[in-house]
């Protein structure tokens, strides 16, 4: 087995439901491996949770190779392939959770996740980072409040949330640190208010770095898209006039898709606009990092505005972040919607910040 396996240490798990999040446990691990206090094992294993989205899973199986050839354990998980498959999923880890000593995580709001934290015995847990979500967790974790996404907070919990709420209860207290438990988070996220005992780690892509690149940069400009109109937030004729203003305003050529962006939406992109639409087979730190890339990237407030900038460093690229405008927001949208988003992008370092676009 590699050396590069064993520096995560022994007996460590890893669950990951998205490329972000297998992303963010390799950079995680090759952190690790350069740490003075880096202990000899038996390696990682990482542990995906599959999804049923076909750009998600395509996009996961390229990030599992990445990873089995820096030597680590790898098990795919048909974790959602029927209603019975969570019981076959949780049957087969649990001898696994239960020797584990360390369990690194991507997603503590996932209830998969939260389900696997009643049976695991481990006093060392990790959460790598599942982009901006981060911030809201730790932010949550140190209010005390119960783990609910962003774009969901507001609303009335459904039948689901109220019979899950003892498992979510019982995760939130797992990722409480104590005197016999270590907590930490392992972000390129801007984090202010950590509880007391968890530990910040700062990722700063340095596995990324080190592994593609540098890119080769083109003249144009290249704009990144996201999810928040299939997320229910922002409302989908003014984001597509948005992306009209930004494309024509900037000369860009080319959108890379969201992984969760529908196939309609991106048609109507398409047509619309006049862009060139990417959908990209890796998360997009990686895409950028081997290029060709733009000199300037446009986004709207997402994670890449805090990663771009760590995964292109040392490169000519610029990244520019659009503001959302509160009448682009729908009416069952969030009430934090706009200042969570706003605070996604005034703590985001090394980019250019432009104002709200004006959708014509």
């Amino acid at each position: 087995m590699s050396p590069r396996a064993g520096s995560a240490g022994s007996h460590t798990l890893a669950f990951v439901e998205s490329p972000v999040q297998l992303l963010n446990v390799l950079e995680w691990a090759h952190t690790q491996a350069h740490s003075a206090a880096a202990a000899p094992g038996a390696g990682l294993t990482l542990v995906v949770l599959s999804p049923n989205d076909p750009m998600t899973r395509g996009q996961l199986r390229r990030m599992a190779e990445l990873a089995r050839d820096e030597g680590h354990t790898v098990r795919w998980e048909e974790a959602r392939g029927g209603t019975t498959a969570p019981f076959h999923t949780i049957g087969g880890l649990a001898p696994l959770l239960r020797r584990a000593r360390r369990i690194v995580m991507g997603d503590p709001f996932s209830r998969y996740v939260q389900l696997l934290l009643t049976i695991t015995r481990a006093q060392d847990l990790v959460v790598v980072d599942d982009g901006t979500a981060t911030m809201e967790f730790v932010a949550q974790l140190a209010r005390g409040e119960r783990l609910v996404r962003w774009h969901r907070r507001g609303g009335r919990p459904g039948p689901r949330d109220v019979l899950f709420a003892p498992v979510s209860a019982s995760a939130r207290r797992r990722l409480t640190p104590s005197d016999r438990r270590k907590v930490e988070v392992f972000s390129s996220m801007p984090i202010e208010s950590a509880p007391d005992g968890v530990r910040i780690t700062a990722n700063d892509f340095s596995w990324t770095r080190a592994r593609f690149g540098p890119p080769r940069i083109t003249k144009g400009a290249d704009l990144v898209g996201t999810s928040l109109v299939e997320t229910g937030v922002v409302d989908p004729d003014r984001y597509l006039e948005a992306v009209r203003a930004l494309a024509r305003t900037h000369g860009a050529t080319r959108y890379f898709a969201h992984r969760r962006e529908s196939v309609d939406k991106l048609h109507r992109l398409a047509v619309e606009t006049g862009l060139e639409i990417v959908r990209p087979d890796l998360p997009l730190e990686l895409i950028a990092r081997r290029g060709p890339i733009g000199r300037t990237i446009l986004s709207f407030p997402s994670t890449v505005v805090h990663t771009l900038p760590l995964a292109l460093v040392g490169t000519d690229v610029r990244v520019a972040v659009c503001d959302i405008d509160p009448s682009w927001l729908t009416e069952n949208a969030s009430p934090r919607a706009q200042g969570f988003l706003s605070g996604v992008t005034g703590t985001a370092r090394d980019v250019h910040r432009l104002s709200a676009v004006s959708a014509v």
